[in-house]
């Protein structure tokens, strides 16, 4: 990675006056943190690295702790909130902690009835397809997500020099649910919604994003310094309709965040195509899933913003030697990027050996080490 050229504007302001004074970012604990220098393309001691759904997924302490409690219990507890972000921080020595949680949870804080089926995903009960679906939502309040909020607070104090990244769901992926009412291969109602009702739609939107931002912006004055928009679905439309039909909403949740001058990562699964509309919706790190090398990916971005990314996360099933090969792939491409978060492509996959993502951690952080 080269230092930051003289001639670009800093990825973001310094931390804003808007945030409580025993913030980390304001006391001073996570603003030299590397994942936060990074998101700001400045100099940093090594490349920082965090992981897509670190939070659970393969650890065994997370499957003991999650034993009979449901999933979306347990998004809303703040005890195994708190345990279950800390788990990997402390196995895996990653630099960053990513907030347990579910993209559905501000959805279900509001009321909605929906439920993480096991082997499933997120089911509603009752579909969103009309003008007066979309009046059965209203704003999130701090109360709806008292118990996940006094988690960030926990977790802001708990890790210190460690940053926290809060998360939301993107309002394109959180629609999608709502429409299909459960997971889709072919989104087929979402576009046809899309296209055929396109008042509708942008109604839909606009509450979401406003959903979606007023959750980013509650986990930051909670304790979060940095925050991820996380956009699953959002592969499936071309460029033209992402321009139409999504960008206005994306960027309408980032800009609840704005003025708190935290960092800002838009991530979204199959977005070779979309990389350079995304970065459009005011992110200060752009995520590239596996499919798109980074440094055609920086060609597409352009020079004003960091990546993060991109191992493939089924490489890390290949054998020691095969890992370590894809890591310092990664790491090549990355090379004369503005700012680059190591990460996968994509979530970690439910069988990961932790050993491995242990490995890539020491592997990033030796191969980095400036």
């Amino acid at each position: 990675m080269t230092e930051q050229p003289e001639t670009h504007a800093p990825a973001t302001r310094p931390e804003s006056d808007l945030l409580p004074g025993t913030h980390p970012l304001r006391d001073g604990r996570t603003s030299s943190a590397p994942l936060v220098l990074t998101a700001r393309r400045q100099p940093v001691p090594h490349t920082p690295v965090w992981f897509m759904r670190q939070a659970g997924r393969s650890l065994p302490e997370y499957r003991k702790v999650r034993e009979g409690v449901a999933m979306l219990d347990s998004c809303f507890r703040t005890d195994l909130i708190v345990e279950i972000t800390l788990q990997p921080v402390r196995r895996l020595g990653v630099d960053a902690a990513i907030f347990f949680s579910d993209i559905v949870v501000p959805l279900k804080a509001i009321g909605i009835d929906l439920d993480i089926v096991p082997g499933v995903g997120p089911v509603v009960a009752e579909p969103f397809r009309t003008m007066a679906d979309v009046d059965r939502l209203r704003d999130l309040t701090d109360d709806d997500v008292a118990p996940v909020l006094a988690a960030v607070t926990a977790l802001s104090q708990e890790l210190g020099g460690t940053p926290l990244i809060g998360f939301a769901g993107a309002p394109f992926t959180l629609a999608s649910y709502l429409v299909e009412g459960g997971p889709s291969r072919d989104h087929a109602r979402t576009k046809s919604l899309m296209y055929g009702a396109p008042d509708v739609w942008h109604a839909l939107l606009e509450k979401l994003s406003h959903v979606a931002g007023q959750f980013l912006r509650q986990q930051v004055l909670a304790g979060a310094s940095a925050v991820q928009l996380f956009d699953s679905w959002v592969g499936v439309l071309p460029a033209r309709d992402y321009r139409e039909y999504v960008l206005p909403h994306s960027t309408r949740a980032l800009e609840h965040v704005a003025d708190l001058g935290v960092p800002k990562i838009h991530f979204g699964v199959g977005t070779g195509e979309l990389l350079a509309d995304m970065r459009d919706a005011g992110a200060d790190v752009v995520g590239v899933d596996f499919r798109v090398p980074l440094d055609e990916a920086s060609r597409r971005v352009g020079p004003l913003h960091a990546l993060q990314g991109n191992l493939d996360p089924a490489s890390l099933f290949a054998g020691p030697e095969a890992v370590a090969a894809r890591v310092r792939q990664v790491l090549a491409d990355a090379e004369g990027l503005p700012g680059h978060i190591f990460n996968l492509g994509h979530g970690v996959l439910p069988s990961t050996d932790p050993d491995v993502l242990r490995s890539v951690v020491d592997l990033v952080h030796e191969t980095t080490a400036r």
